[in-house]
């Protein structure tokens, strides 16, 4: 059995809402030292958008531009923050990790957001303005927008199709989900999908089912269209990028990778940062 998760360098505040495990052992009484602050005070950039609109790419674009130092991302704080607190395991099917946060985020409406702003951070590692991956949906950007007003937002998007693609071509082990196998043909087994009809055009649904081949199973194709549909069941990535629209220019940057190369992406969100 693995151990719990821990947060380097971070700590839960006992003074605000929102808990998450830490190597750094809270001080007597639970009083922040000299070099702590919240996160939810500091200048945080943050990316925003849903699986495989390309954040991983783009951060991974932006360290070799170098500059920033990158909180743990996401996935990591889930686990610290919601996943371990609430089963007491790691949890590696998507469809059962997108469940679970639900459940966290009926309780703590700002979800992420939430959790993140409330943990103490040692500034002497972190810096004063670093960078997270990141936010989904638009309760937790409007959260975190009307919450933590020194925070700032850079939306990535990408059609859904072009994320289920970019899922196959990634090869990530934690883009799981469990009894995923093909009953019929692809094809009729994505229109039997709960949902489909509401995200993916007929045409789509055709060209997704065309990637069968000797280098691309079918179950493959099924398990990353069934993991777009879960997780779009849960945030809406086009409400996030209006309501970020509407945002003052200085606090939000909404950017199309698919236009964009990951270098291009970069070189945008430092010129803007």
């Amino acid at each position: 059995m693995s151990d719990s998760p821990s947060l380097p360098h971070l700590r839960a505040d006992t003074a605000s809402v929102g808990n998450a495990s830490s190597n750094t052992a809270p001080p007597e009484h639970g009083e922040r030292l000299q070099h702590e602050r919240t996160l939810g005070e500091l200048p945080l950039t943050v990316l925003v958008g849903v699986t495989g609109v390309g954040k991983s790419t783009a951060l991974e674009a932006l360290r070799e531009l170098g500059g920033q130092r990158v909180l743990p991302n996401r996935r990591e704080v889930a686990d610290a923050v919601m996943i371990w607190p609430g089963v007491g395991r790691a949890v590696t099917d998507r469809e059962e990790r997108f469940a679970l946060t639900a459940q966290y985020r009926a309780a703590h409406p700002g979800g992420i957001a939430q959790a993140l702003g409330s943990l103490l951070a040692d500034t002497r590692h972190w810096g004063r303005s670093p960078l997270f991956d990141g936010l989904r949906g638009l309760d937790e950007v409007t959260y975190a927008a009307h919450s933590f007003p020194a925070w700032r937002f850079v939306a990535l998007g990408a059609p859904d199709a072009v994320r289920v693609r970019r899922l196959l071509g990634r090869g990530d082990r934690f883009d799981q989900v469990a009894g995923t196998a093909t009953r019929g043909t692809l094809r009729a087994d994505l229109d039997g999908l709960a949902g489909v009809s509401g995200v993916f055009s007929p045409a789509e649904l055709d060209g997704l089912a065309a990637l069968e081949g000797p280098d691309c199973a079918a179950t493959e194709v099924l398990a990353k269209v069934r993991i777009v549909l879960s997780e779009r069941r849960q945030y809406d990535p086009a409400a996030a990028e209006t309501f970020l629209r509407g945002l003052p220019p200085e606090r939000a940057l909404v950017l199309d990778t698919v236009a964009l190369s990951p270098a291009q992406v970069a070189r945008a969100v430092q010129d803007w940062a």
